[in-house]
């Protein structure tokens, strides 16, 4: 099997490396962070098909965070991030569980009450680099259903073949797994 796959998406090719994550799985590792090029290109082509009305972005951190704000700025709106453990700056952290494809154990997602407290009664977007069997996003949809926002639409570059299989997300391009 040839180490490298080559993605094309939003008029540009990148090449992945293919990286092993179980015994019987291997993922093209998709890492926008660093690559201004394509988080533009694909936050321009994602904020064409999102609806007008969204008052505020929310993303899991980390690799998603230069796309959420390239998304943001256009949308002209702000954005709140999700962290992955509790801060000592945090007042009344909002938590839940979750289990990732790429990660080994599980982890949980935060959610600062002060962040929580503007997105009270709000309309919001959650936004990711790449969604694989939706855990994650699952998980921060169970996270933001405690704040009494509106989940109005769910947008990632790219959706792992395979994995979640739920028509509500907007993407980009599939992304190939490799069975071994």
């Amino acid at each position: 099997m040839e180490n490298i796959y080559e993605l094309h998406i939003s008029g540009l090719t990148r090449h992945l490396k293919k990286v092993k994550i179980s015994d019987d799985l291997v993922i093209a590792s998709f890492v926008m962070l660093g690559d201004t090029e394509l988080i533009e290109r694909t936050a321009e082509d994602l904020y064409r098909k999102l609806p007008n009305d969204i008052d505020y972005l929310v993303c899991p951190e980390a690799k998603g965070i230069p796309l959420t704000h390239a998304i943001a700025r256009r949308l002209g709106i702000n954005y709140v991030i999700v962290r992955k453990s509790v801060k000592g700056y945090m007042e009344n952290p909002v938590i839940e569980k979750v289990q990732s494809i790429t990660t080994r154990e599980p982890q949980i997602i935060v959610l600062d009450g002060l962040d929580a407290e503007k997105l009270t009664n709000k309309r919001v977007c959650i936004v990711d680099d790449v969604v694989s069997t939706g855990g994650s996003l699952k998980a921060l949809e169970r996270l933001l259903s405690h704040v009494q926002c509106t989940v109005v639409a769910k947008v990632a570059v790219l959706l792992e073949e395979g994995g979640y299989d739920k028509e509500d997300l907007i993407y980009l391009g599939k992304l190939p797994v490799f069975k071994e």
